[in-house]
């Protein structure tokens, strides 16, 4: 790993992905693919992997304290969590592998593996920035109604956002924290708990898929450094959290993400091929 400024605002922009994580509950793992992209110049394929692995550490990290106050639900995270992790894993040795490296070609325009991946990761930003900006009320009248399980639902949503997660390498808490709440009627602080197990559940078992493949590719040393920052950024998060009103931080991410989001889009479009070295 080389030093020079990119490097550098790049380990900042990491120990942010975990302080997201521990200031509001979720959003951070959605900036760890740009960042390995753009300041670390990671290959996106690759990057998707890393950040597998990051995501699910961070997250493991930060399920402790919920775990220890009672904030997360087992049966749901369970019956959420097995089709993800199923679909995560054959996602990531089955499915990535055998895409192809170009995809097709548009207006003299080659549409490649990566640029796919990119554009479908930028798709996924702009969709967790609309579920921060929104208004939450639809949740919070979900939590008042009785708990009742939508076992089709749950298994369907698990399955929706293992592939995604798979493919894009982020966490899915902006989706599947609402469906904890509408599906399983858990209160939102017990979706956040529930989520991040989930989350890392998935992630790293997920990641083991990569490891058998791509051991001697990897930038180990990068990943260490990355997934550190992160964790220690949880810290700091929770911290702030006890000071800072989550909510309108929320809000504020949301717009941030759906500004990078919409970057992510133009500058992949515009200038294919030039995400990392």
């Amino acid at each position: 790993m080389t030093f020079d400024l990119l490097t550098i605002f790049g380990l900042f922009a990491s120990s942010l992905i975990g302080i997201s994580l521990g200031l509001i509950g979720g959003g951070g793992s959605i900036l760890t693919v740009p960042v390995l992209v753009y300041l670390f110049k990671v290959e996106p394929v690759m990057a998707t992997a890393y950040s597998l692995f990051i995501v699910g550490l961070s997250s493991l990290v930060g399920a402790f304290p919920k775990y220890k106050s009672g904030m997360i639900d087992l049966k749901t995270a369970l019956v959420f969590g097995v089709p993800s992790i199923i679909a995560v894993f054959i996602t990531r040795k089955i499915l990535v592998p055998n895409i192809p490296d170009t995809l097709l070609e548009i207006g003299g325009v080659l549409v490649t593996k990566a640029l796919a991946m990119m554009i479908l990761f930028a798709g996924l930003m702009v969709a967790a920035s609309v579920s921060m900006i929104r208004d939450k009320k639809a949740e919070q009248t979900a939590n008042a109604e009785p708990r009742v399980f939508n076992f089709p639902l749950i298994l369907l949503e698990g399955l929706v956002v293992g592939v995604l997660t798979g493919l894009v390498g982020a966490g899915g808490g902006f989706l599947i924290i609402p469906a904890l709440v509408m599906l399983s009627k858990l209160p939102m602080k017990q979706a956040v708990g529930t989520s991040l197990l989930i989350i890392a559940a998935k992630s790293l078992i997920g990641f083991t898929g990569d490891v058998s493949e791509n051991a001697a590719q990897m930038d180990w040393v990068l990943l260490a450094v990355v997934t550190v920052l992160a964790i220690v950024g949880i810290f700091i998060g929770n911290k702030l959290s006890k000071k800072i009103d989550g909510a309108a931080l929320k809000k504020g991410f949301g717009w941030f993400v759906l500004v990078m989001g919409i970057y992510i889009i133009i500058k992949e479009l515009a200038f294919p091929g030039t995400s990392a070295h």
